[in-house]
């Protein structure tokens, strides 16, 4: 009776697995994020400064090379029937792509260069923090990168009397939000990613362009009407169309509908990055 138990209980089926939870699970969040923040700003301090003048020279360049350059020749530009003079056009739009372009530089090839090179992504979470937390903590550093450098061009800007309209500080905290958005746009492609050469795609067939079809060099009256209703659901061209107003010392008109579009933007993106990350540490 004992050997036939025995018997039974050694032939019985394991109990079943329970199956892994989805990767597209709501985000798991906590303050947990802070201390990961908080260690890429001592990393970051040590370079500070080569860094600042790394990330706001190429904009200062476009802005003095076209601004100056070509302002001389174009003059005044018409924005919503009021003329403006084109270095003012120009610096609207160009601060709006450096803030893409910080944030993006930071999601892409420092976030990867933690994640997959030097592995720190794999030590943080030997302590008490989850994966949800450090991709938190990574959008929220490049979005800070990019603000950082965004404040130091506006300062340039101010200096250089392009515009003293007191609605600039709204548009320092429109330029908060294009980071964040930005910054969670190139996490899906750091979650992609394999190696560095894959963020030429990246930069290559939807920041350029979108430099390009969001208002930041011409107006979009410019462009033909199939092209400009895509160009209207770009993230570039809603975060131009918020500061450009605000550089003019006028408010925006419909600025419900691009914040909206922006939040949309950051919130998918964000949920994206974190499921296509989430797939990547699983496997």
């Amino acid at each position: 009776m004992n050997t036939t138990t025995a018997s039974s209980a050694a032939v019985s089926p394991e109990a079943p697995v329970p199956p892994s939870p989805s990767v597209w699970r709501a985000p798991e969040l906590s303050m947990r994020w802070w201390p990961v923040f908080l260690r890429n700003l001592l990393v970051w301090r040590k370079l500070a400064l080569p860094s600042l003048i790394g990330n706001i020279a190429e904009p200062l360049i476009w802005l003095v090379a076209f601004g100056y350059g070509m302002g001389a020749l174009v003059g005044q530009v018409t924005v919503d029937g009021t003329q403006v003079p084109y270095i003012l056009f120009l610096a609207s739009g160009s601060i709006c792509m450096s803030a893409m372009n910080a944030a993006s530089f930071e999601a892409l090839y420092s976030a990867f260069s933690r994640m997959h090179v030097q592995k720190t992504w794999d030590g943080i979470m030997n302590a008490p923090v989850g994966l949800d937390d450090i991709v938190l903590a990574e959008m929220l550093w490049a979005a800070f990168k990019s603000i950082f450098t965004v404040t130091a061009i506006l300062f340039v800007m101010l200096g250089l009397g392009i515009s003293h309209s007191p609605k600039l500080i709204v548009a320092w905290m429109v330029l908060i939000g294009c980071g964040i958005t930005f910054s969670s746009v190139a996490l899906i492609f750091n979650a992609l990613a394999k190696g560095y050469d894959f963020f030429t795609y990246y930069f290559t067939l939807f920041m350029t362009p979108m430099m390009f079809l969001s208002g930041v060099f011409f107006p979009l009256e410019q462009l033909p009407s199939v092209v400009r209703s895509v160009a209207a659901w770009l993230p570039l061209t809603n975060a131009v169309a918020l500061v450009r107003p605000l550089f003019m010392d006028r408010w925006p008109e419909g600025w419900w509908v691009h914040a909206g579009v922006l939040v949309v933007y950051a919130v998918v993106a964000f949920w994206i990055a974190l499921a296509l990350t989430r797939k990547r540490f699983r496997g």
